[in-house]
């Protein structure tokens, strides 16, 4: 048969050579294509500001090259190159870059060639690092990606630090301490006392050069000659000094001279100008109502929490929290000048309360929880932590914090006393993110108990008639080991205040920062009846401040609110006597006391409401020396429930006829406010209203 058919012959030989196969190219051409090992590139977790590179591997599925475009489709990523050559039957690898940002992130890698497309998924997730703040020095924290979460480690050996105390420098790390070097603070002036203070370093104080009790003959220091007397400047003060007569100094000698016309009786303040001697009168014209640099409507009514602030100030900010309107509750935001910096809603339009700010953070308590929101202009929310989550005690019912009882240490860490019921308080202490970084009971203080920061960050604790702590972190533990001050104070409220080296503990008793005899302040009534208000109470260097509720009667009958005054007293804090005193509210008219704080010169500013001739008036005032040396009236008759101050402003929370207003108050040049001395920046402690 093939030999009838030659044609069929030649055919069987063609297959049996190879034939042709359908999937090969015509001679003289070529054929390439291409795909890819996986359709998902997944980046993982990645650190916000990171870019992370992984390559997708692109396959030659035929004999010959192929040229691919690649191009990406939404989502941050990109590419190394836009096009790859794939060498038929090998691969290529292409990198994809994802510049990561916080949060996740999707995207899609498209990859094209003679009208073919292959699509890969990017997946990456983007990880906002936490802000991790060493506990202490000699100490270096840093973010792990994976879990999350701040690690700390003891500095190497001879790194670099700062001293706790400001006596040492050229501080050295040895063995997760830091140490240093005594620092010398020796001027070399002999009429200058030299010494070093732990929170300010060197501190130089002019030697005083005993006098001969001649009021116009001075001691003066010469580096030279040491101390020796000279006269005092002609014209010094020598006396009592009125719009009649003066006493001065010439020569070195007291004179009596006549009061001259128009000669300066008073200072100006910001509501009366100044007085002016008038037929030996001092003569000053009328009083004036204070005219607010600005005012600014709340928005709704403050909330806040009983003994709590009701405006806080940090930096050139303030902040308060209020429930009303549209928004609901939020905290809000203005600046100095009385601008709006935010609004934050809180979640399901639950009140909060301020407790305390700082740089870290605006801290505020919801029930049953401690909460944080950026003070910066965001305002935005940063943690939340439910009292709940804490470690309770075996039994223990419901937690409770709130004013007086949290404060802001360094870095912004939180420290909070927290009570359980029918079981011992708690010290925590919760990190800038919330986290808590230490827990641990202390038995004795109960929820009138109080806490404090000093500069350096010691804590302290007080509990209305004692006992008086220092809280020191447990040694190879997760607690507190209580350091005693003080076991006792009687008839004590749980007011404390701190500053410098002196802690002023329930209106009552004077100790040094790191213990010591204490020093009893002396409530000693004289002709009326005395109860000391346990809040608030004011220290600055070594005087304490306090203020007491006052009654005629001694017989131990009350007194009914119409008769009680309130006086304000300045202690010795290194003898406990009394310096000065003056009333706070004149003519025994009742009156609350709405805020207090230490200003300029030794002086005490406070905003009060008080009651006369049946009007209710808020007024402004400073005392000084046992003088009252301003007292200006708030326009009309508003309504006032909390006030702060900040730098030469007295900024004040109160209502008008219905509408809550912020207003501002410039007291200067009268004034410029010092350093509080509950102190601000670890939150206050106790009522800042004394009631009627």
């Amino acid at each position: 048969m093939l030999r009838s058919h030659p044609w069929l012959l030649l055919l069987v030989a063609f297959v049996l050579a190879g034939g042709c196969r359908c999937d090969e190219p015509p001679v003289g051409g070529s054929r390439g294509d291409f795909d890819v090992e996986a359709r998902v590139l997944d980046f993982g977790r990645v650190l916000e500001g990171d870019t992370a590179r992984r390559t997708v591997t692109v396959v030659g599925t035929g004999r010959a090259s192929v040229t691919v475009s690649a191009s990406v489709r939404g989502g941050p990523f990109s590419l190394a190159g836009t096009e790859v050559s794939v060498p038929g039957a090998s691969s290529v690898s292409l990198e994809v870059l994802f510049p990561a940002g916080n949060g996740p992130a999707e995207g899609t890698l498209v990859l094209s060639s003679g009208g073919r497309s292959v699509e890969v998924a990017l997946r990456g997730q983007g990880v906002r690092p936490l802000a991790c703040v060493p506990s202490a020095p000699c100490r270096q924290s840093r973010f792990e990606l994976e879990p999350g979460v701040c690690v700390e480690s003891e500095s190497p050996d001879g790194a670099a630090c700062i001293a706790s105390s400001r006596c040492q420098e050229n501080g050295r790390c040895q063995a997760g301490a830091c140490v240093g070097s005594p620092r010398t603070c020796d001027d070399g002036n002999p009429c200058t006392r030299d010494a070093c203070s732990p929170e300010q370093g060197c501190i130089t104080s002019p030697v005083v050069c005993p006098s001969s009790g001649n009021p116009c003959r001075v001691g003066l220091c010469d580096r030279e000659r040491g101390c020796t007397e000279v006269d005092a400047r002609d014209l010094s003060v020598c006396g009592k000094v009125d719009c009649v007569t003066a006493r001065l100094c010439f020569s070195g000698s007291c004179r009596e001279v006549p009061t001259p016309e128009g000669f300066l009786c008073s200072p100006a303040t910001p509501c009366q100008g100044e007085g002016h001697c008038s037929a030996g009168e001092c003569v000053r014209p009328d009083v004036t109502e204070l005219v607010p640099a600005f005012a600014q409507e709340l928005g709704g009514e403050p909330s806040f929490s009983p003994g709590g602030p009701v405006l806080l100030a940090q930096g050139e900010s303030l902040f308060a929290s209020v429930c009303g309107g549209d928004a609901g509750c939020r905290l809000v935001s203005y600046t100095s000048e009385g601008f709006l910096r935010f609004e934050t809603p809180y979640p399901e339009g639950t009140a909060r309360a301020l407790l305390a700010v700082s740089d870290a953070g605006v801290v505020l308590h919801e029930p049953g929880a401690l909460e944080s929101y950026a003070s910066s202009v965001t305002g935005a929310p940063q943690w939340r932590v439910p009292l709940t989550s804490l470690e309770a005690p075996p039994g223990a019912g419901g937690p409770s914090t709130g004013a007086g009882r949290v404060a802001l240490g360094p870095g912004g860490n939180v420290v909070s006393l927290v009570s359980w019921t029918g079981g011992d308080p708690a010290l925590v202490v919760l990190a800038p993110d919330g986290g808590v970084l230490r827990q641990g009971a202390v038995a004795g203080f109960a929820e009138a108990s109080r806490v404090a920061l000093d500069s350096r960050g010691e804590v302290f604790l007080f509990a209305a008639r004692g006992p008086l702590v220092r809280a020191e972190p447990e040694d190879g533990g997760t607690g507190f080991r209580p350091v005693p001050l003080l076991e006792e104070v009687p008839e004590s409220g749980a007011s404390l205040a701190v500053a410098g080296d002196w802690l002023f503990a329930g209106t009552r008793a004077f100790v040094g920062v790191d213990g010591g005899l204490p020093c009893v302040a002396r409530w000693d009534a004289g002709a009326s009846s005395v109860r000391p208000l346990d809040e608030p109470v004011l220290l600055l260097e070594d005087t304490g401040y306090a203020f007491a509720r006052t009654c005629p009667r001694t017989d131990g009958t009350a007194c009914a609110p119409e008769e009680e005054g309130v006086l304000l007293r300045a202690f010795d804090a290194r003898g406990g006597a009394s310096r000065w005193e003056v009333p706070v509210f004149p003519d025994k008219a009742p009156g609350v006391l709405h805020e207090a704080a230490l200003v300029q010169g030794g002086g005490v500013s406070t905003v009060t409401s008080m009651r006369r001739e049946g009007v209710t008036r808020a007024h402004l005032q400073v005392f000084a020396g046992g003088e009252r040396l301003m007292m200006c009236p708030l326009p009309g008759t508003p309504r006032v429930v909390g006030a702060t101050y900040a730098g030469h402003f007295v900024y004040v929370a109160l209502e008008r006829g219905g509408t809550w207003r912020l207003e501002a108050f410039n007291l200067e040049p009268f004034l410029t406010a010092e350093t509080r001395g509950w102190p601000q920046a670890s939150g206050v402690s106790g009522s800042r209203r004394a009631s009627p």
